[in-house]
């Protein structure tokens, strides 16, 4: 049974000049001890989608339809005080920059102990101890020493871990973790994503991982959803998808990655640039950068199907497509 669902949903943004759809029919499902990745070029909408999972949406941003259910119970339409209940207790959130989620005024120790009384029945010296194993689970040393620390005390990849413990401080179900290593060396990086996946599997929490970083996912997902200007337009499981990419612009990222055993000059890139939200082409999106597009894809947008194992949305895998 899946932990979350997001079904159809479209997330809208009204303004002057009429409504954009920022997000367009979007779904997918997270089974508990899941690691789905969400990947794509910067203004996909992976950011979007965690932030409408998490009831964090920007005003005049706004769900416009489709659902989002988190174990059978639909969130999308609860009110601000409701879903805040449900963020931290059932729902908790790592964000790119570790400092917008840290009071530097208080100690990271009052924080976490905070935020565990807020959503558990627990006394103050329980909720010490807890803060303290939770530290000590993420990887700060000396936790009984550093629980009365202030943020700035701590490096970025320690504060990191500091926003991983407050995330798991109410035990959630569901994690959304939005770029959680973008800002942090890359052997610090390497720790997180090890941190992140010890804990999904120790404590059967899911994950919605939303990175531009096809190197993170490789490491740490099960399977992967890749986004394109507001839609997904492939799903599967990781190593699949990467190695055997169904739609062009999944193929198009793999072969922008550098390969350190290939002798080249130039990097292969995807020309042209994502469409902005007032000019999305009729047809499928990605087709005046594709170089395999047909006429079909100028003027008809493609569903996710399956195709073996993977599900594309991609004309490409039709008789029409294959015949050309």
């Amino acid at each position: 049974m899946s932990l979350l669902q997001v079904k159809q949903l479209v997330v809208e943004f009204p303004g002057r000049r009429g409504t954009l759809r920022a997000l367009d029919r979007v779904s997918f499902e997270i089974a508990p001890g899941e690691i789905l990745g969400m990947v794509g070029e910067s203004g996909a909408g992976k950011s979007l989608t965690g932030a409408a999972v998490i009831g964090l949406l920007e005003p005049p941003g706004r769900v416009a339809g489709g659902e989002i259910v988190l174990e059978g119970q639909r969130i999308d339409q609860l009110g601000f005080e409701q879903m805040r209940s449900i963020r931290g207790r059932r729902i908790g959130a790592v964000f790119q920059d570790p400092l917008t989620s840290l009071n530097p005024l208080y100690t990271v120790g009052r924080q976490l102990i905070e935020t565990i009384q807020t959503h558990l029945p627990v006394s103050a010296s329980e909720a010490r101890q807890r803060a303290i194993a939770l530290l000590r689970d993420t990887g700060i040393p000396a936790p009984e020493q550093r629980i009365d620390h202030y943020p700035h005390q701590f490096s970025g990849g320690m504060r990191q871990r500091v926003v991983i413990a407050l995330a798991l401080a109410a035990e959630p179900q569901l994690i959304v973790a939005d770029e959680p290593t973008t800002a942090l060396d890359v052997s610090i990086q390497a720790q997180i994503i090890s941190l992140l996946k010890n804990i999904c599997h120790q404590r059967g929490a899911a994950v919605l991982l939303i990175t531009h970083d096809m190197g993170v996912i490789a490491e740490t997902c099960d399977r992967v959803a890749v986004m394109y200007a507001g839609r997904i337009v492939e799903m599967g499981p990781v190593h699949q998808v990467i190695n055997h990419p169904m739609h062009p612009y999944t193929a198009g990222l793999m072969a922008s990655i550098p390969d350190m055993d290939a002798d080249r000059d130039r990097l292969n890139q995807i020309d042209g640039a994502m469409p902005r939200l007032h000019a999305i082409p009729p047809g499928c999106a990605f087709h005046p950068r594709c170089p395999q597009a047909i006429a079909r894809c100028r003027s008809e947008r493609p569903e996710l199907s399956p195709v073996g194992v993977t599900q594309t949305a991609c004309w490409l895998h039709t008789t029409e497509g294959a015949a050309a």
